[in-house]
């Protein structure tokens, strides 16, 4: 039986010649052209993005950053590994941060546990919100695309009501909760802003590794991805999968709600965890890496260094940190083309 090239060739060679590495090559060439069309100098540009988000007075943040992108980005390749789009990313972070902040602020245990429950209640809204959108598909023919997308709106309009009424700090111009308890956070590292809510995002990752590569959950996932109808013949309901998957999503969701609530500033903040755009990040890392468990995470890390690295680029360069998103746009629209291609001639070669 012949091989062909690509199945002998070394990890180095299939890196080099992946889609993936293609797309980011060629979106740094790009900014490159960008910078030097603007008068300024792409090696200085691009060096202090890379020394502000990996330096000592940058790694904190970065992985604070990533802390988030990370976790949305699981969030958002677990449906996505089996053909499944979830957009309703915002709506159960938002509800995981104010279930969070409702418990830390009124539960009667001492402050350790309080933190679990905290933890637990944000996954546990987040991943029912997210199971209504897997119902409205189910049940009522209701896209899942478009469900969990505009079960977004309802959700933050809720946890804004909440944070100006009746959980609004006494006094306070802010729509914000008061401070939670002492005690009621998630333990950080050191003097930094890198808290547990990092080790239990990278869990996280690690089981997500291990149930796709080594268990019939994970094996019925890939398949649906590549071919819903073969496994449908094989078997699979797609319904009850999409409701699980979908809660698992959530409650990943919801996790990084809870984390940002437990963590600096301690309180629910109306817009602080939707403005970054951790999902729309975190979905930009799960479509580049494919919805592959590894691939994520890097991608994840990429990301999370252009955030981080493009403020300090925009302060030592004056070149101004939007670069970075620019960047992260050029990636994908690279990827998607270049796996057209690739799609379109090995249907060519099929046919012939």
């Amino acid at each position: 039986m012949a091989t062909t090239p690509t199945a002998t060739a070394s990890p180095a060679a299939r890196v080099l010649r992946s889609p993936v590495f293609f797309s980011v090559v060629a979106a740094v060439a790009i900014g490159a052209l960008f910078l030097i069309g603007t008068g300024a100098d792409p090696l200085a540009a691009y060096g202090a993005v890379l020394t502000g988000s990996l330096g000592s007075d940058g790694i904190g943040s970065t992985l604070t950053t990533g802390t988030s992108v990370l976790g949305m980005a699981l969030a958002l390749a677990i449906p996505l590994r089996a053909g499944l789009i979830n957009l309703g990313g915002d709506g159960q972070l938002v509800l995981g941060g104010i279930a969070a902040a409702a418990v830390g602020l009124y539960s009667p245990l001492p402050a350790p546990l309080t933190t679990a429950l905290a933890v637990l209640a944000g996954m546990a809204a987040g991943a029912l919100y997210a199971a209504l959108a897997a119902l409205c598909d189910i049940k009522f023919g209701v896209p899942l695309l478009v469900s969990s997308l505009l079960l977004s709106y309802p959700a933050a309009s809720l946890a804004s009501y909440l944070v100006r009424y009746p959980l609004k700090e006494p006094g306070s111009s802010l729509p914000q909760t008061p401070r939670l308890p002492e005690g009621v956070e998630l333990p950080a590292f050191g003097t930094s802003t890198v808290t547990l809510g990092l080790v239990l995002v990278a869990l996280a990752a690690v089981a997500y590794y291990l149930v796709d590569a080594r268990t019939a959950v994970g094996y019925e996932m890939r398949m649906t991805g590549l071919n819903s109808r073969f496994t449908a013949y094989a078997g699979v309901r797609r319904g009850p999968q999409t409701l699980r998957l979908m809660a698992v999503s959530g409650a990943l969701a919801g996790l990084v709600g809870s984390v940002g609530v437990l963590s600096f500033p301690f309180r629910f903040l109306d817009g602080s965890l939707t403005a970054p755009g951790y999902t729309w990040t975190g979905l930009t890392a799960a479509l580049l890496a494919a919805a592959a468990p590894l691939g994520t995470v890097l991608a994840s890390f990429f990301f999370a260094v252009l955030q981080v690295g493009g403020l300090s680029m925009e302060r030592t360069t004056e070149v101004p940190r939007e670069l970075t998103q620019v960047l992260q746009a050029i990636v994908i629209v690279f990827l998607a083309a270049r796996l057209r291609i690739t799609w379109r001639r090995r249907k060519g070669d099929v046919k012939a």
